[in-house]
């Protein structure tokens, strides 16, 4: 299907296509090849691979699959982001998922593109990451919403939802962090309404999903 493209960035993108799907790369390939800004650098089907050819080619940018057949797209983005912090990665799934998006983003991902979006939007992601910006998926923009939320809260908002994702009551967060239990349950109360959250067992799921312990 034809599909407008939009004016590309300036910066010359040396793309890295990573997915354990061989016709998933090459139906890439044959969306992106015909830019005359992006740069094919190198496919990989495996983690080791991709670290391979990152090390060897000039690359500066990846489209990386949730799922590999070796691993998995979001431990292999922090160790991207660890070892080559100038590379920007897009994650590109099928999981619409809330729990894969911001693991995906707290990981180091720069944008999270469905599968099954359209061509453009991957075009668009690319820009917007090329730019410095970060980008969702047009399905994803509600969820994004919610993401984007949490970065209101305060250090010590954020330091009592990793005590709630580890499971600990108020009174042990209390104790852990030289606080009041009243302390405690007010941070809890402004948490909630911070990120738009009704009931303590939605808060819980909220940091279940949202926070890496």
């Amino acid at each position: 299907m034809t599909e407008n493209i939009p004016v590309r960035p300036a910066a010359q993108v040396h793309l890295l296509l990573v997915d354990d799907h061989p016709l998933v790369r090459d139906g890439l390939r044959a969306r992106l090849e015909t830019i005359a800004s992006i740069t094919i650098a190198g496919e990989a089907g495996t983690a080791e691979d991709a670290l391979l050819i990152a090390a060897s080619k000039p690359v500066n940018l990846i489209l990386m699959d949730i799922n590999l057949g070796t691993g998995n797209g979001i431990s292999l983005t922090a160790r991207f982001k660890a070892e080559y912090p100038h590379i920007a990665v897009i994650m590109l799934s099928m999981h619409e998922k809330t729990e894969y998006v911001n693991q995906s983003m707290q990981a180091g991902a720069r944008a999270y593109v469905l599968k099954d979006a359209p061509a453009v939007e991957i075009i668009e992601a690319i820009d917007t990451v090329m730019a410095g910006g970060t980008y969702f998926s047009s399905g994803l923009k509600k969820q994004s919403a919610n993401s984007d939320s949490s970065q209101t809260l305060t250090q010590r908002e954020k330091s009592i939802l990793t005590c709630i994702a580890t499971g600990k009551s108020n009174k042990h967060i209390a104790r852990d962090l030289g606080l009041s239990v009243r302390t405690v349950e007010t941070h809890r109360l402004n948490i909630k309404r911070k990120l738009n959250i009704e009931g303590q067992a939605d808060l819980i799921r909220y940091a279940l999903n949202n926070v890496i312990v």
